[in-house]
């Protein structure tokens, strides 16, 4: 039984960091693609991809590419995503 919970914690911890990782490269992607003025990635995926478990990636994204920093409801959107799934998390845990 012991086992079986290290093995779903190791799977549970590899889901968020590719979703972190997903969040920010798409954050990236999405910079280059406006800069290139090119098809641009919905809002509606960003946030997506945030509500699954990437909001930390995709909110640290926002600041390190400089993205998406004047849309209020990315700014505010993502911290709050992110503060609201640890809550989840620390309570149900």
């Amino acid at each position: 039984m012991e086992l079986l919970k290290t093995d779903l914690q190791k799977i549970c911890i590899c889901y968020l960091l590719i979703l972190n990782a997903t969040g920010f490269f798409l954050m990236g992607i999405d910079k280059w693609k406006a800069r290139h003025k090119r098809w641009r990635i919905a809002e509606k995926t960003f946030f997506a991809v945030s509500l699954l478990g990437g909001s930390l990636g995709t909110w640290a994204g926002i600041y390190v590419f400089r993205h998406k920093t004047k849309h209020w409801y990315f700014v505010v959107g993502m911290p709050l995503i992110f503060v609201l799934q640890v809550f989840f998390l620390l309570t149900f845990k």
